[in-house]
C-alpha cells in the first residue's frame, strides 16, 4: 500500500519509506491511500478470537501487502507478549488497562511493533547499510516505551529528547539509565520544543546527508497504527460481557495529548469497528476541545500539568484526524466530543473514583474516567483508556487518594540505574551541531 502526505506536496511513499523516513518531505504526516474495511463476519465472531489473532487480522489489512505473512505474524505476536484487559470500574464504565507492557504504558504496543517492523526493513535493505537513527520527542511515556522497545536492536540508535524538569522521576529513569544504543537529551524547554527539534532535523539537508533518520513519535505510521489493535480487542472482550443491545451503545473515551492514540481508534472505526461515538479527554491543554467548539484550530504554547504526557500545545496527529474526515468540522463533531480538565479536577477525580470504586487512576486515565462520568448518556456503556500505571505518577496519585501506591518490580528496577543525559538548549543550531558530530 502507498502512503501520501497530509500536506499533499511530497511524493507518494511505500510503507518502507514511510516507516524509515517517519515524516514526509513537505513536513506532512503519512496517510495510507486506502483503509480496508474488515468483513462483517470478523466482528460477528470477534469475541472467539485471541488478542493476537485479532491484532494480526488488523495488521494484515494495513501492512499485509508489504510484509510477508509469516514475518508480520511474528512481529504482531512478539509485540503483544502481554495483555491489555478491560476491567469494570462502575456498572457502566470500564477501564482498558494499557499498562501491562514492559514500561507500564500504552505506548509499549506501538513502540514494540515499530522496532520490529523497522528492523525487518533494515534487514531487507541491501543498498544502505548505515545504521538508522531514531529521533523521538517525549512528554513522558513515549520516551520510555520507545527506548525499551528498541534497546539492544542491531543497526538502530535512539535519541530521546525530553523537556527538562517536566517528566516524572520514574519516567525519566526509564530512558536515561539504559545506555547501550539509547541516548537521552535533556532539552531546556517544553515538549513542543522537543518536537520542533525533531521535525526540523528531518527537514535539514546536512543532517539527512550525514545520518539516516527516522522518528518513533506517533507521527510515524508504524507507531500509531498498531495502537488500533487494543481497541478491536476491547470490543471483543466487551462482547463477551454485554448484550447485543448494549454493544450498540458502546462509547470509547481516550485521554489525548499528541492524538496518535485516538487517531488509531478512528482508523479502526473506518475499518468497521462499531463504537457508537468517541470522547477526546484533554487536560488544560485544550486546543482540540476548542476546535470542536469553534471549528478553528489554534495551536499555542503547551501548559505544564500533572497529566504531563498530554502536555501538547500543537498535537501533530490533528492533521491526520482532519485529513481522515475530509477537513470537515461537522463530520468530526458528529461522533467525537471533547472534555478538558484542570489539575484540581484531575486530583478530585482520582480521589472520588478511589473512594467510590476502590480503583486507582493515573492522572491521564482520570481525565478519561471523568469525561465518561459526565458525558455518558442513558443506556450507554463507556470504556476509557488507563494509559499508564499509577505508580509512574506515585507522588501525584498518593497525594490525591491518601494511600500508598505500590511500585511494581519492573519500575523499581529502573530506579536503581544511573542517570545518563546530555543537556541541550532548545534552539536548533545546537541540536544540529550535536547530530553532525555523531
Amino acid at each position: 500500500m502507498n502512503y501520501y502526505s497530509t500536506n499533499r506536496q511530497a511524493p507518494i511513499a511505500t510503507l518502507e519509506k514511510a516507516v524509515v523516513k517517519g515524516l514526509a518531505e513537505d513536513r506532512g504526516l503519512y496517510m495510507p491511500e486506502h483503509i480496508k474495511s474488515l468483513p462483517t463476519s470478523f466482528f460477528e465472531n470477534i469475541e472467539k478470537r485471541s488478542f493476537q489473532e485479532i491484532a494480526y487480522t488488523v495488521a494484515d489489512a494495513f501492512f499485509g501487502e508489504d510484509v510477508e505473512a509469516d514475518a508480520l505474524r511474528t512481529i504482531v505476536y512478539d509485540t503483544l507478549a502481554f495483555d491489555c484487559p478491560v476491567v469494570p470500574v462502575t456498572d457502566h464504565i470500564y477501564s482498558l488497562e494499557l499498562f501491562h507492557g514492559p514500561t507500564l504504558a500504552f505506548k509499549d504496543v506501538g513502540a514494540r511493533f515499530m522496532a520490529r517492523l523497522l528492523q525487518y526493513f533494515i534487514k531487507k535493505e541491501a543498498s544502505d547499510k548505515r545504521p538508522v537513527n531514531v529521533l523521538v520527542a517525549t512528554s513522558g511515556d513515549t520516551g520510555s516505551a520507545v527506548a525499551n522497545g528498541f534497546l539492544g536492536v542491531d543497526g538502530i540508535h535512539v535519541y530521546v529528547l525530553y523537556p527538562k524538569g517536566k517528566v516524572s522521576e520514574i519516567q525519566e529513569c526509564q530512558f536515561t539509565t539504559l545506555g547501550q544504543n539509547i541516548t537521552a537529551i535533556e532539552v531546556d524547554g517544553v515538549f513542543d520544543d522537543c518536537q520542533d527539534l525533531v521535525k526540523s532535523a528531518f527537514m535539514d539537508k546536512d543532517i539527512n546527508e550525514h545520518l539516516r533518520l527516522t522518528s518513533a513519535n506517533s507521527i510515524n505510521v508504524a507507531r500509531f497504527l498498531p495502537q488500533a489493535f487494543y481497541y478491536f480487542n476491547a470490543y471483543a472482550r466487551m462482547k463477551e460481557r454485554l448484550s447485543r443491545k448494549e454493544m450498540q451503545q458502546l462509547v470509547m473515551c481516550v485521554p489525548s495529548g499528541n492524538f496518535g492514540n485516538i487517531c488509531s481508534a478512528l482508523f479502526g472505526r473506518k475499518m468497521g469497528l462499531p463504537f457508537k461515538r468517541f470522547i477526546a479527554a484533554n487536560n488544560a491543554n485544550d486546543i482540540f476541545y476548542q476546535y470542536l467548539q469553534t471549528g478553528e484550530y489554534h495551536p499555542k504554547a503547551s501548559r505544564q500539568t500533572i497529566a504531563n504526557a498530554m502536555d501538547v500545545g500543537d498535537p501533530s496527529n490533528f492533521a491526520r484526524i482532519y485529513d481522515l474526515h475530509h477537513s470537515n468540522h461537522q463530520e468530526i463533531t458528529s461522533y467525537i466530543s471533547g472534555a478538558t480538565y484542570t489539575d484540581d479536577q484531575i486530583r478530585e477525580t482520582m480521589r472520588t473514583c478511589f473512594e467510590a470504586n476502590n480503583y486507582i487512576l493515573d492522572p491521564h486515565g482520570a481525565c478519561g474516567y471523568r469525561a465518561l462520568s459526565e458525558q455518558l448518556q442513558e443506556g450507554e456503556v463507556g470504556i476509557f483508556c488507563e494509559t499508564a500505571h499509577p505508580a509512574k505518577f506515585k507522588e501525584t496519585v498518593e497525594s490525591a487518594i491518601g494511600v500508598p501506591v505500590a511500585i511494581p518490580d519492573r519500575l523499581a528496577a529502573f530506579m536503581q540505574g544511573e542517570k545518563q543525559s546530555i543537556p541541550m538548549l532548545k534552539d536548533f543550531p545546537a541540536f544540529k551541531e550535536f547530530l553532525m558530530n555523531e
